[in-house]
């Protein structure tokens, strides 16, 4: 069971918008979220550069530091 992201368009048709790996038929739920398509990818893509601007501060590295003891 995994979850990939589609878009549905004002005729009802869903496109899926990556490759599915499927060996045979499956069933499928569908959920409907309450927000435009392009809303949420254009949110993600205006705030990389705040996020990132934070990300790459010496205190997030230190803070996730016990990340990369566990790793090794």
């Amino acid at each position: 069971m995994f979850t990939v992201e589609a878009v549905i368009d004002e005729e009802g048709n869903v496109k899926i918008l990556q490759p599915v790996p499927l060996q045979g038929a499956r069933r499928a739920l569908l959920v409907i979220l309450d927000e435009p398509a392009l809303l949420v990818a254009e949110t993600a893509l205006l705030s990389e550069a705040a996020l990132a601007e934070d990300w790459m501060r010496p205190e997030e590295d230190e803070a996730w530091s016990y990340l990369n003891r566990a790793t090794s």
